[in-house]
């Protein structure tokens, strides 16, 4: 796979909402690429995106992004050729918390590494694992190559892509691209709680009686859900 791959194509987008809102739009979206060989940045691109409605509040208080920012943006449609102008087929995409961007875009078929996924497995002692903190604890802003203008303001498309492209690049020092695409198409095995009345406690140590309530209730991700079955199974033997 490594061979075929020419480019990793790190993207993030600012949106009017959560998947789970309904009617949810992209109004800002930016790539990153990675070189795989020399594992250094490449191009960045970025655009606002009209959006039909309106950007809540609770939203702008995240961003920044105003109706007149997005007024004279194209619509998402005109912009999704753009977004993978000069990705091939075998060129991979990339997004922390990948699931996100792929509810608005499936990317043509092409595979995906998932950082957040990722840096769970690589880096499970990491007091956690957004981009924001995985920035600060890998120390990324004094690593060589790192423009910290570039990777502010953070909340907005360009600067986390940029932020996640160096969170890739230190993953690409201890995992293979094989190895990150296996780890992102499946459910990861989280170390801790972050919910509830055990918020915190290992997984491995939550009572069988909340491990069976996680797996019963249909709320919870895929991640979540497989590591609660996986601990209630394994210690039911």
């Amino acid at each position: 796979m490594t061979s075929e791959v020419r480019r990793l194509r790190v993207i993030d987008y600012e949106t009017t909402g959560v998947p789970e809102d309904a009617g949810a739009e992209v109004i800002e979206l930016a790539y990153v690429d990675v070189d795989p060989n020399t594992l250094t940045v490449a191009d960045r691109w970025q655009s606002f995106a009209k959006p039909v409605g309106l950007i809540p509040p609770e939203v702008k208080a995240v961003h920044h992004i105003l109706e007149e920012d997005v007024a004279e943006a194209c619509a998402i449609q005109e912009l999704w050729p753009l977004l993978f102008l000069g990705c091939g087929p075998h060129d991979i995409l990339v997004a922390h918390n990948a699931s996100f961007e792929q509810h608005f875009h499936k990317g043509d078929g092409r595979a995906w590494i998932d950082t957040y996924k990722c840096a769970l497995v690589v880096w499970p002692d990491a007091p956690a694992h957004s981009n924001q903190v995985l920035r600060y604890w890998l120390n990324l802003d004094h690593a060589t190559g790192f423009d910290r203008a570039a990777a502010m303001p953070p909340h907005r498309a360009l600067p986390d892509a940029y932020v996640t492209a160096h969170v890739l690049i230190r993953l690409l020092q201890e995992s293979t691209i094989e190895e990150m695409v296996g780890i992102s198409a499946a459910p990861v095995l989280l170390r801790r709680i972050g919910f509830g009345k055990h918020r915190g406690l290992l997984f491995s140590e939550a009572p069988a009686d909340y491990l069976r309530w996680i797996v019963d209730k249909a709320e919870f991700d895929a991640d979540v859900t497989a590591t609660a079955r996986y601990w209630l199974d394994r210690n039911n033997n």
